[in-house]
């Protein structure tokens, strides 16, 4: 039987009812007769709904507190794996650097000791073509000098 149908049944005591409970009778019986329908029509839909649990469902309640457990977790793994992938990096970025500056260090201390070395064997080349060339008088003037050295003494 439906709610409608229900409500259409006036039980036998409906205008009794209506006396006792203190309300004055209402004048107009077209209005009276829809009130009453109304009211017989709120109370069966009223028993319906609270007998019939089945009625009512609640919805399903989802726990979101395992999933953002989860995506927190995940979220400080993440972060942790970062932080330590990036201070490698950074290590070994800074290591390289090192190596380079050594390096350069290493090749500027034997590109100097190079000049160095060439430098020296200028010296002893140009000192060796001095004492080659430069002689208090060419040989062929030679007798020469000998014989105003001889004078002067």
């Amino acid at each position: 039987m439906s709610l409608w149908e229900k409500s259409n049944e006036l039980p036998n005591d409906a205008d009794a009812r209506l006396q006792t409970e203190g309300q004055d009778p209402v004048l107009d019986p077209n209005l009276d007769q829809a009130l009453r329908n109304f009211k017989l029509s709120v109370d069966a839909w009223s028993e319906a709904a609270f007998s019939n649990r089945s009625f009512v469902q609640s919805a399903p309640r989802r726990n979101w507190r395992p999933a953002a457990a989860w995506a927190l977790g995940c979220a400080l793994v993440a972060s942790s794996v970062s932080g330590v992938v990036y201070q490698r990096h950074d290590q070994q970025v800074h290591d390289q650097q090192l190596k380079a500056q050594q390096a350069a260090a290493k090749l500027a201390e034997q590109q100097k000791q190079a000049a160095d070395l060439q430098a020296a064997n200028e010296e002893d080349l140009l000192a060796s073509v001095d004492s080659d060339v430069s002689r208090q008088v060419p040989s062929a003037m030679e007798p020469l000098a000998q014989m105003a050295e001889d004078e002067s003494k």
